[in-house]
């Protein structure tokens, strides 16, 4: 070899080195496959200069052009085939996995040239083959044609042929990049499945009423907001403590949508809403046959939130057992599916929301306090709505738009001022949630757009409550007609709680809301005749 062309072999592996980084660069920006290979062969044409450069892609025994590019690259050449039993020196090189340089020779006593029928190229054109493959994995062929009558010598030869090896490594890291951009986006869309049919449309709704019901009066819900800010960017878990109703869910989604992982799945999980020992399958996944109605396999709300967000709701009423399964996954970020010995690794931010007072019930033996502290390392406290009246009228307002279409409504409606002097007037135990549930019956109620007082039904005037003897004098409290209350239902459904013709379903409530309610105000479901 001269000096002079080794030197251009050396300025060509220089060529060819920047051009794999550009490659690799173009495969981690995920600009797609159809990108890379339009680069990857402009690229080329600068280690072996083409008239015409093909990439065949192979579909069983065809070779079918999936681009082309140069000068030659018409449309007939865009719709080229060819069978590799007509052309078995080219069968020949994808087999061997080697590059080759055809001759006029070549084609006169082998198979011809691929694009006989096509292309009017002089004989003895030069022209090369280039295998593509990925480990055992055929892909197609990469061909390079001149119309100048001259061979490609075996240095460039060689040098297109490692460059034909890296592009099909880029091609399959592009394709795989695609399938795993797809399969998140699948994610994202079994997410909302998920959240739909399990919790119905109104916590995909809550998102639409999100900046409005962020705009508050209060200073204390203006700490809690500018701290949600604060520690969104980061992946540390976040504990959400309020009565029900407050807006738990409402924060953790906002701390999800500023975070990272914003592009990821958010999943919830209600624990008091799922009967205990289905509860580990809906965390962890369960294999086929690991119990009894296990029919098939399934994941858990872990791996289905993998690489973004799991709302833990009413994390108080886990069993001890399961807290120590969720303080292992914090710690390690690892378990094994129900029935399965296998460890599934998972990236997945927690957030918890109680109205539980954790410590208490740490006190009392029934939570665990290292999971507390795992937890609790950002602590957020949603004041309740009677402590921030001020924003009574912007969230009615807020509730009211989001309202309209399930009201089944056209008018455009608004709170009148006699109506919002009833709303100040209560305490709101049920909070921003029965807020929306009374504002969403008035809308129902009203004969016109404006709400007045006289739609407004606070629920107080409970029908299956026994009217106080007229000669007595006596008032019975609110408390006292909501306890009757709960306790007639409890009887009618014979002291189930969940389900549709449960007694939460029936009263309005989530069953976790019944059970505290119940707790407050002392009634037992043995009282019922459970």
């Amino acid at each position: 070899m001269t000096r002079d062309s080794s030197v251009q072999s050396a300025s060509k592996q220089l060529d060819l080195t920047r051009d794999l980084r550009n490659i690799a660069r173009v495969v981690g920006e995920g600009e797609g496959v159809d990108e890379l290979i339009r680069r990857g062969l402009d690229w080329l044409a600068r280690v072996a200069p083409y008239d015409l450069a093909t990439l065949f892609e192979l579909e069983g025994d065809r070779l079918v052009v999936r681009a082309a590019r140069g000068r030659l690259a018409n449309d007939a050449v865009k719709r080229h085939a060819i069978s590799l039993d007509e052309y078995p020196t080219v069968r020949e090189a994808l087999e061997l996995r080697r590059a080759r340089a055809f001759t006029e020779d070549d084609h006169a006593r082998g198979d011809g040239d691929p694009f006989d029928g096509v292309l009017d190229l002089p004989a003895g054109h030069a022209c090369m083959v280039v295998p593509l493959a990925a480990g055992d994995r055929p892909m197609g062929i990469l061909a390079l044609d001149r119309e100048r009558c001259e061979r490609y010598e075996q240095p460039v030869v060689d040098l297109v042929e490692v460059y034909g090896q890296l592009l099909s490594l880029a091609l399959v890291n592009a394709e795989l990049s695609s399938a795993l951009s797809r399969l998140r986006a699948q994610e994202r869309e079994v997410a909302t499945l998920l959240e739909r049919e399990r919790y119905g449309a109104r916590a995909i709704e809550a998102d639409e009423a999100r900046p409005a019901l962020e705009v508050t009066r209060s200073p204390t819900m203006r700490a809690v907001y500018e701290r949600a800010a604060q520690v969104a960017i980061a992946d540390t878990p976040v504990l959400i403590r309020g009565e029900t109703g407050t807006g738990k869910e409402h924060i953790a989604r906002l701390l999800h949508a500023r975070s990272r992982r914003a592009e990821r799945p958010f999943v919830t999980m209600n624990c008091a809403a799922i009967p205990e020992n289905l509860l580990e399958p809906e965390l962890f996944g369960v294999v086929k046959g690991a119990f009894t109605g296990a029919t098939s396999s399934r994941l858990g709300r872990f791996q289905t939130a993998n690489g973004g967000t799991l709302l833990l709701d009413e994390l108080g009423e886990l069993s001890m057992p399961l807290q120590a399964k969720l303080l292992r996954v914090l710690q390690e970020g690892t378990f094994e599916p129900v029935g399965s010995d296998r460890t599934v690794r998972v990236d997945v931010r927690i957030i918890a929301a109680t109205h539980v007072d954790l410590e208490r019930a740490i006190a009392k033996g029934r939570f665990r306090e290292d999971l507390y502290y795992r937890l609790a390392v950002f602590p957020l406290e949603l004041p309740p709505l009677r402590e921030r009246m001020e924003d009574l009228p912007s969230l009615s307002a807020a509730l009211i738009e989001r309202l309209a279409s399930r009201a089944n409504r056209r008018a455009r409606f608004k709170l009148g001022d006699d109506a919002l002097a009833v709303l100040r007037g209560y305490h709101w135990p049920g909070n921003i949630r029965e807020l929306a549930n009374v504002l969403e019956r008035a809308m129902i109620l009203s004969p016109n757009a404006t709400l007045h007082a006289s739609a407004i039904d606070l629920g107080t005037r409970l029908a299956s409550a026994p009217e106080p003897a007229a000669t007595s004098g006596a008032v019975r409290t609110l408390e006292e007609l909501e306890r009757d209350h709960i306790r007639d239902t409890l009887l009618r459904t014979k002291g189930k709680l969940y389900g549709t013709d449960g007694a939460a379903a029936l009263l309005g409530l989530k069953p976790s809301t019944l059970q505290s309610r119940m707790k407050k105000l002392g009634v037992s479901r043995v009282e019922t005749g459970e």
